[in-house]
């Protein structure tokens, strides 16, 4: 029986990529791809796959959050990193969020599905030279469960997410179903709990966090 996976990263060159890989392989099926974590917390819900291969940097939802929302969920699926983040606190931040592994993207492809068939087995999968690194970084204090991001709320994380990728209140509204003054509410509570002013520091915090990065596209019009 086929290992049934969604495979989400917001590049369409390195989806395409790895679905014409996996497909490959005999025990693998890709059901779906995901450009976003928005769109991956959905297709987990209605397709349930077996495992999820979750990129971290994704635009709306970026990969942890997307692994916490689906882990909520009474769902069994397994949840696999493949990202190019190699620092400690990123993979802490993404096994402790409930992945079961995390393969860095500058394997080869036999490491990959190596690590989708070790998380379906129940195991946990990490790449060789995460190993060290992550037992060192978990010794050290959390500091996710100590600074200003533990303070957010998950609905306040995925605005502070969607204001640093340049989305207006509206836009934001729109996307996630509010009305523009709930999220209004939201901003203002982020800016209080943070302590901060402006969108350009609510952007640096996100980078600085993991939330957003560099190469998030702004929405159109």
């Amino acid at each position: 029986m086929s290992i049934r996976v969604i495979v989400a990263d917001d590049h369409r060159i390195v989806r395409e990529g790895l679905v014409a890989l996996l497909q490959r392989e005999d025990d693998i099926e890709v059901i779906a791809e995901a450009r976003d974590g928005m769109e991956l917390v959905r297709q987990a819900r209605e397709l349930q796959p077996d495992v999820v291969l979750v990129d971290l940097s994704m635009p709306r939802m970026n990969g942890v959050e997307a692994i916490r929302r689906i882990r909520a969920e009474p769902l069994r699926c397994k949840l696999l990193c493949l990202s190019v983040h190699e620092q400690p606190q990123q993979v802490l931040a993404a096994l402790e969020a409930g992945a079961s592994g995390y393969v860095l993207k500058e394997n080869s492809f036999d490491e990959l599905a190596r690590g989708v068939r070790r998380v379906m087995a129940d195991q946990i999968y990490l790449s060789g030279e995460l190993v060290g690194m992550v037992l060192q970084g978990s010794r050290r204090p959390h500091q996710a469960e100590v600074g200003e991001l533990a303070r957010l709320t998950p609905r306040e994380r995925e605005m502070v997410q969607l204001f640093s990728e340049g989305y207006t209140a509206q836009q934001i509204a729109q996307q996630l179903h509010l009305s523009a003054k709930t999220v209004a509410t939201h901003r203002e509570h982020v800016f209080a709990k943070l302590q901060i002013q402006g969108i350009a520091e609510l952007t640096r915090f996100a980078l600085r966090e993991g939330l957003s990065s560099l190469d998030a596209q702004p929405p159109r019009g």
